[in-house]
């Protein structure tokens, strides 16, 4: 029984510890939060308000769907790039988070 009772204590640890991944809350910068907001925000909800974005704008290339064409606002955003492909759009996003 003692083994039990240390089990349920590592496992109340681990609830107690902070989130991380895509459930973990971020801070966007002042450049991200022209895009997102400036509430603090999950990393999934992040992105998904990222993407709404570029869907809204009709920023996706037309001829390679990978490819983000960059605005006003998002060219800070991409290190003052014209265009990212997706993956790297990810890297350079998660750049403007505290």
């Amino acid at each position: 029984m003692a083994s039990t009772k240390q089990g349920d204590g590592k496992a109340a640890t681990k609830k107690a510890a902070p989130r991380g991944g895509i459930s973990q809350t971020v801070q966007p910068d002042a450049a991200l939060a022209e895009v997102v907001g400036s509430s603090p925000i999950t990393r999934a909800d992040l992105t998904k308000k990222v993407w709404d974005y570029i869907k809204k704008n009709n920023l996706q290339d037309a001829t390679n769907r990978r490819a983000i064409n960059a605005d006003a606002k998002l060219k800070p955003i991409f290190g003052g790039k014209d265009q990212v492909t997706m993956f790297e759009m990810t890297k350079l996003v998660n750049q403007h988070v505290k």
